[in-house]
């Protein structure tokens, strides 16, 4: 095999665009409707402290879904000068899919963002607040759209087979095939998960700075608050889609737990490991016994099939999915950790004195898209070797592309990528570095200078 060919720089080539792309839609999923709550809370009560959040956050969130436009554009052009194969075989199906996204979705989130961030003083607190539920409604159904087209490369059915293409021939079954609903619903905690520590971590190094005022103190708490209710519900959603993992792509979980035999009676776990390929065992391998069992099938003797009952060359690649697994998992309980600690500090009365506990939550700050990235790495690599699992292989549905031009491209891509959303985490991180201001502080300050903006003190003075 080799790793500089067409195939590979192809294949390095998107997995480098998407994962870079990830990010922004996940913040933005779970940012809206952490938005939506705030502007709901400041509504119902008063409290302008919840307004201060809405208007920094609103930011993050904006900035996040500008370059989660900007970033997903660049892959729908790689399916056609990367992945032509793909396209021709499969965009009978992927095609709507994702057109029914940009039709229900993003016009959705468009029309109604311009609203959220310049409506205030223009249209009346409810029609604003509606605004804001549309922008966090037009998330949730990108997503669905979005899980439904990849679900179906995952676990596809409803379709037949005509002139080498898939047709669709049941919507109703291509869009909700056996594994759309776990994934559906574990991409999105795992969004509102990732906006969870965004603010828990933010609040915590303002805490750490000295800050006690409300917006921050009440970031951090209704973050943890929301890691706290989610985090569990997550690995028990994990834990079911693990399942039906199993029954549809027996091959994927063999190669994420580095299980090459089919032990009977029970099958172990391999805690660590080294997945080799060419000598098809996991070298120095820490198992538990019967436990890979009890997590796979809930029974003390459940069978897992081992890769070795696959062709070679159906075999996904062990040594990646088996560690992006574990390190998603592990970070899955050190967030669990996280959020009960945070309990046991609330109940105290110490949650916002706990100095070791707002750094332990300041460096978990990015844990939850580290995780993310984990998750689709072992979701994208264990699928393979292919592009709809079990129909399309991935050396077929690549374009006819010189390796020499792939390579140049994906250096562009890399340079330009650093550049432009470097630069959008850069500003990301520099507003959460200052944090948001208070109402009093931004009327004592335009008091104090209304040169700055005249129109925006009379702005506060008319609220």
């Amino acid at each position: 095999m080799e790793i500089f060919d067409a195939l590979h720089l192809a294949r390095l080539q998107f997995a480098f665009t998407v994962s870079i792309h990830i990010i922004f839609p996940a913040i933005s999923i779970g940012m809206a409707s952490f938005l939506a709550v705030l502007e709901w809370r400041w509504l119902a009560t008063g409290d302008q402290a919840y307004k201060d959040m809405f208007l920094f956050w609103s930011k993050i969130f904006a900035i996040g879904f500008g370059m989660g436009v900007v970033s997903g554009v660049v892959m729908a052009y790689e399916f056609g000068t990367n992945w032509s194969g793909f396209s021709q075989v499969a965009g009978n199906v992927t095609g709507p899919l994702l057109h029914y996204e940009v039709l229900t979705a993003f016009f959705l989130e468009a029309g109604f963002l311009g609203i959220v961030l310049f409506g205030w003083n223009r249209v009346s607190p409810r029609a604003h607040f509606f605004a804001t539920l549309m922008v966090a409604l037009g998330t949730l159904i990108s997503t669905f759209w979005i899980l439904a087209s990849n679900s179906f490369m995952q676990t596809p059915q409803g379709f037949a087979i005509e002139n080498g293409r898939i047709v669709p021939v049941d919507w109703l079954k291509v869009i909700f095939n056996p594994s759309f609903p776990y994934r559906l619903v574990h991409m999105t905690i795992a969004a509102f998960i990732v906006a969870g520590f965004m603010v828990a971590a933010c609040g915590a190094w303002h805490l750490l700075r000295g800050r006690r005022d409300e917006p921050i103190k009440r970031s951090f708490s209704m973050a943890l608050w929301l890691l706290l209710l989610l985090t569990p519900v997550q690995i028990l959603i994990g834990d079911a889609h693990g399942l039906n993992t199993r029954e549809y792509q027996p091959a994927k979980i063999a190669a994420i737990e580095g299980l090459w035999e089919t032990e009977k009676g029970g099958t172990a776990l391999n805690l660590f490991g080294l997945p080799d390929m060419q000598a098809e065992t996991t070298r120095y391998a820490v198992q538990v016994p019967h436990l890979g069992s009890l997590i796979l099938t809930h029974s003390w003797d459940g069978e897992i099939r081992g890769l070795k009952e696959f062709p070679p060359q159906d075999r996904p690649y062990s040594p990646i999915v088996f560690w992006s697994f574990r390190l998603m998992v592990g970070l899955g309980l050190l967030m669990l950790l996280t959020a009960v600690l945070g309990l046991v500090l609330r109940k105290r009365g110490r949650l916002y004195e706990a100095r070791w506990f707002q750094r332990c939550v300041l460096y978990m700050g990015p844990s939850g898209l580290i995780a993310l990235l984990a998750g689709w790495v072992t979701t994208e690599v264990g699928r393979q070797p292919w592009t709809v699992y079990g129909i399309l292989r991935t050396e077929d549905s690549v374009a006819p592309v010189n390796a020499q031009l792939a390579g140049v491209s994906l250096l562009i891509f890399v340079i330009v990528y650093f550049a432009v959303f470097g630069t959008g985490v850069y500003y990301m991180l520099k507003l959460m570095y200052r944090g948001p201001s208070t109402h009093t502080d931004a009327r004592t300050e335009l008091h104090q200078h209304p040169e700055l903006n005249n129109r925006a003190l009379d702005a506060l003075e008319g609220e």
